[in-house]
């Protein structure tokens, strides 16, 4: 499928194709009158023209049949002083028609409306902080970025429950969240493009991380205790944190406790033990240890051939015995990890999935929506993996919603990302009272959260402005062994600015 794109103007290319993609898969999208030498499948010419009464309009002239789509949309902006304002309301102006357009041709309804960011859920947000009535809320969802009413529904719903959870969530902008990252793993998922570096073998390059980051926690430990900074959550991520044996478990932790001030005062820690098989007795003794409270284990699927087609060497009945080990270690508070749409699977099997999960019963379950991630080993070999339609995908995500809300979970945090099958979402659903409050901070971006650890990022979320920017460590260990004190000076030297305090300099 080529589709050609005519009138739209460069601001603007990058919001109206990934508005495109939503609806064709493997589409070729070319912008401006050159459509080198094919002929294009589907034109669309756009115009928007208009300061303070902006009208846009959408023309989509299919060359085979020579059907036409035509639709207009015609907005007043009360407020653009600022170049930015109104480029903001111009991109949702002429994607209006755009949408309209596309879906009339393809019979393909978006209830996400032209939506195509990660974190819908801070629209709502913004509007409760600024105080305007739930039901003129909604009103401008639906008027503003044509999401539909079940989609709205949901949001309403996990902002609600977000502020049950943490009433205090808009006041937190003076301490900081922590995330660690562990870059390793017994093998890498075909699905993930986090740093995740097979462990085997690699036991000199996990010594010489290790050795970077309980220095990169000791000085940034330093720095929150000087300036009486206190931590919300902790949370350590990766790769696979229970990669790592249980004696380097217990240093880190140590360390955890050693480094960082106020630890009574933190509200949650969370450890991934997402790969069965990385759990023993002995680590999980470590995580009680040092109160623990929060652990994932994540089956993804309870099919075995799906396991091994996505490179996860471990078997379902590995999944199960390593859950209820926990259970008998006291593990009170268990994430598992679902998706939807891996490869070969359809309704059946996401089916016979969630009546396993339903035999465990953890406390939050993560349903995931399949996504294409660019640098993934399923992307890159993209024909080897058959994933299910946008119907038994839609079907699949439906199914989930029942069942969680059956057994008494309740939605609590949303996102969502490019390339996702169905253009869904993945949401995080808990038992009343065990949400993950990391999991809040991080979508809701309402404070500072540094990253520590080889691939870990830290954004920074400005005390008084809310302004955010972000800064990565290295993703290769090498590079991280080598750099750790640069990245962790940097850090430091951000934390300085971000807050307001003098050095001295």
């Amino acid at each position: 499928m080529i589709i050609q794109v005519v009138g739209a103007a460069e601001l603007f290319r990058q919001p109206l194709e990934h508005i495109v993609q939503l609806f064709f898969e493997e589409a070729q999208i070319w912008f401006g009158i050159s459509a080198e030498d094919r002929t294009p499948d589907v034109n669309i010419e756009l115009t928007l023209t208009g300061e303070q009464e902006l009208y846009a309009h959408a023309r989509l002239t299919e060359k085979r049949s020579g059907k036409v789509y035509e639709a207009s949309y015609l907005r007043r902006i009360s407020y653009c002083q600022e170049d930015k304002e109104w480029r903001k309301q111009a991109k949702q102006v002429i994607s209006h028609p755009l949408l309209d357009v596309l879906e009339r041709y393809t019979g393909i309804e978006q209830p996400w409306g032209i939506l195509t960011g990660i974190r819908p859920t801070k629209l709502l947000h913004r509007k409760v902080q600024r105080n305007v009535p739930r039901e003129q809320a909604h009103r401008e969802l639906r008027e503003d970025f044509l999401i539909r009413q079940e989609k709205i529904d949901l949001m309403q719903q996990i902002v609600d429950r977000q502020l049950t959870m943490v009433p205090d969530l808009y006041h937190l902008r003076g301490e900081v969240s922590i995330y660690i990252g562990i870059p390793f793993c017994p093998t890498k998922c075909a699905y993930c493009t986090f740093p995740a570096y097979a462990i085997s073998g690699k036991q000199g390059s996990v010594d010489s991380f290790l050795g970077g980051l309980h220095y990169e926690m000791r000085e940034i430990g330093r720095w929150l205790k000087e300036h009486d900074m206190k931590i919300t959550t902790i949370y350590f991520g990766g790769g696979t944190p229970t990669s790592i044996t249980a004696e380097e478990m217990d240093r880190l932790y140590e360390e955890m406790y050693a480094s960082f001030p106020h630890m009574d005062k933190v509200r949650e820690l969370t450890v991934e033990a997402g790969r069965p098989d990385t759990i023993t007795l002995e680590k999980l003794e470590v995580l009680k240890k040092w109160k623990i409270d929060r652990i994932s284990i994540n089956p993804q699927s309870y099919i075995e051939e799906t396991l091994k087609a996505i490179g996860r060497h471990h078997t379902v009945q590995e999944t199960i015995d390593k859950f209820r080990l926990a259970r008998e270690a006291g593990m009170n508070n268990i994430n598992m990890d679902l998706i939807i749409g891996l490869p070969g699977e359809g309704v059946t099997e996401f089916e016979h999935t969630l009546a396993e999960t339903e035999k465990l019963m953890p406390e939050s379950v993560t349903v995931h929506t399949l996504s294409f991630k660019r640098a993934s080993e399923m992307t890159r070999n993209k024909e080897k993996y058959k994933v299910a339609s946008r119907e038994e995908i839609q079907e699949m995500m439906k199914r989930a919603e029942e069942w969680t809300k059956a057994r008494g979970y309740v939605p609590y945090y949303l996102y969502r990302q490019k390339n996702i099958l169905g253009n869904l979402e993945n949401v995080g659903y808990a038992k009343p009272g065990q949400e993950s409050l990391y999991n809040i901070m991080i979508m809701e971006e309402m404070q500072t959260i540094i990253g520590l650890g080889c691939g870990a990022a830290s954004k920074w979320v400005h005390p008084m402005t809310g302004a955010i920017s972000r800064f990565a460590n290295p993703k290769e260990p090498k590079a991280y062994n080598e750099n750790y004190k640069h990245y962790t000076e940097a850090k430091i030297k951000v934390l300085d600015d971000l807050f307001g305090i003098k050095t001295g300099v």
